[in-house]
């Protein structure tokens, strides 16, 4: 089967990744969407704060495409273990094109309204909630287990690269024509899906008897049994308990960063073009910071490394907030993003020791909802401190925010022992324990 032999080389040597077509064309697909999601996050407040003028209604906008993410979290990571995954992979595509096509309709006929624009927010949200874990467990199926920790490094380099290429470029299409962001992410939506199709995803888990009796056994339990198991799979890793209350506050503070950011840009004299440079600041960073990931990894173990990696960037955060200008934001954000992707791929490669396949939609998903519990208040958040203290009061609220937060993770033995296991255990899996910092959760594109 060609699936077993781009996932294990059969009995030689397995081939260079770069030759498997299936994990090109996904890899291709999220390139593409990636660029999308980066041009209308810039995109979406811009055009709320034009219509409304308020950053705090532009926070709740933000706040209500991740809270529909979370809502669906949970059902969609146990449909995703009992549905045809290549099947949800395509319909999330559909959903989130159509969407942000009516939405750059809307704009461009001068007619839209805030409802349409939450009514946006809150269906590409929920189908960000089952696109993330299908593709999630997309990668585990198409990758072979010892070319996942490469893989991974490559979706942290791709994902930078978007947020190095879309921030300039949105604010550079919203100041051409609002409508256009959101046209080119409608489009993206599509390359992403002609992707998917043509990597021709499993359906199910790679052995196929196992999935078919497991899939028995969910149908027989019901969908609460099954989100219950994965909980508790999750709750006897005492390391991963620690790590996922840090990552709750981290993502909290973490994405209250954006309005904080554009407002104080626009309160020193920037335009939009010079707010998509100083959050492309975000990008370029991780985009070195993939490069180097592997030799940043083994510095620390990964519960160490997530200490240092959030306290350095509260400390950037702070120092954003320093009266050097526009364009001064974006040194603090380069420095603060190098080191994530590195936190991100050892992360993984954790998790990849663990989690069983037939589980990997529940756990990503509960791992979803675990680390982004408090996330929906961090755009509405950021958005009435740079409402009532400024941008730069905001950013330094914020700052001292993931500071503290560090302080006290710091005192959890558990935290600073999580490590990676000696030996392998069942096969990899996808899934992050702490987003991306610094930008909207968006599920795995």
């Amino acid at each position: 089967m060609r699936v077993r032999s781009e996932r294990s080389g059969g009995h030689g040597e397995l081939p260079p990744l770069r030759r498997n077509s299936r994990f090109q064309m996904l890899w291709m697909g999220a390139a593409a969407s990636e660029l999308g999601t980066t041009l209308t996050w810039v995109a979406f407040p811009l055009l709320i704060l034009a219509v409304t003028g308020s950053a705090a209604l532009a926070g709740l906008v933000g706040a209500c495409r991740i809270t529909a993410n979370l809502l669906f979290s949970l059902p969609a990571g146990a449909w995703v273990d009992r549905w045809d995954r290549r099947r949800i992979l395509i319909a999330a595509e559909v959903v989130r094109c159509l969407a942000l096509a009516a939405l750059a309709a809307a704009v461009l006929t001068g007619r839209v309204a805030l409802w349409q624009i939450v009514a946006v927010a809150v269906v590409t949200g929920a189908a960000d909630s089952f696109f993330g874990p299908a593709r999630a467990a997309a990668i585990r199926a198409v990758v072979a287990p010892g070319q996942l920790p490469e893989a991974y490094a490559r979706e942290e380099a791709r994902g930078h690269a978007a947020s190095l290429a879309g921030p300039p470029l949105g604010g550079f299409l919203f100041g051409l024509g609002r409508a256009l962001p959101f046209a080119v992410d409608a489009l993206t939506y599509l390359v992403s899906l002609v992707c998917v199709v043509r990597a021709r995803v499993p359906r199910r888990p790679a052995e196929a008897a196992e999935a078919a009796e497991a899939a028995a056994e969910r149908r027989e339990t019901g969908m609460r049994a099954d989100v219950m198991e994965a909980a508790g799979w999750l709750w006897r890793h005492r390391g991963l308990r620690a790590g996922l209350a840090f990552a709750l506050v981290a993502n909290l503070a973490a994405n209250a960063l954006l309005l904080p950011v554009i407002v104080m840009v626009e309160a020193r004299g920037g335009d939009a073009a010079a707010t998509g440079v100083v959050l492309a600041g975000l990008g370029l960073g991780g985009l070195l910071g993939a490069t180097l990931s592997a030799r940043i990894g083994r510095l620390l173990p990964p519960g160490r490394l997530m200490l240092a990696v959030v306290g350095f960037f509260a400390l950037a955060v702070c120092a954003t907030a320093l009266p050097f200008g526009p364009y001064w934001p974006v040194v603090p954000l380069f420095l603060a993003m190098v080191a994530a992707p590195a936190l991100n791929v050892v992360l993984r490669v954790l998790l990849a020791r663990l989690v069983p396949d037939a589980m990997t939609g529940r756990v990503v998903s509960v791992f979803t909802l675990a680390t982004m519990g408090l996330t929906p208040v961090g755009p509405l958040l950021g958005g009435l401190l740079a409402q009532y203290a400024g941008g730069a009061g905001a950013l330094v609220a914020v700052g001292g925010l993931l500071a503290a937060g560090c302080a006290v993770a710091a005192i959890s033995p558990a935290l600073r022992g999580l490590d990676v296991p000696a030996t392998a255990g069942s096969a990899p899996s996808a899934v992050p324990v702490l987003a991306e910092l610094g930008r909207e959760p968006v599920s795995e594109r």
